[in-house]
């Protein structure tokens, strides 16, 4: 009867534990997506502020090279 209780009760415990892992291993998974998304996100505002600022410079070259042609 002791053989029976112990070895159902490590099945159980066993069962538990795989679920666990399993659960745990899709949070992971699921929060590393997140990040990456996250970090996708924040790239392409860093690229778009980069080429504004480029953008920004040209318009003000632009303006001194006719300020000189002025002159």
């Amino acid at each position: 009867m002791k053989r029976v209780l112990l070895n159902t009760l490590t099945i159980c415990l066993f069962m538990g534990l795989t679920s666990c892992r399993e659960s745990t291993g899709e949070k992971a998974s699921e929060a590393i997506e997140s990040a990456a998304e996250d970090a996708e996100d924040n790239l392409e505002k860093v690229g778009d502020k980069i080429e504004e600022v480029g953008n920004e410079i040209d318009q003000e070259i632009d303006e001194e090279r006719t300020d000189a042609d002025d002159n």
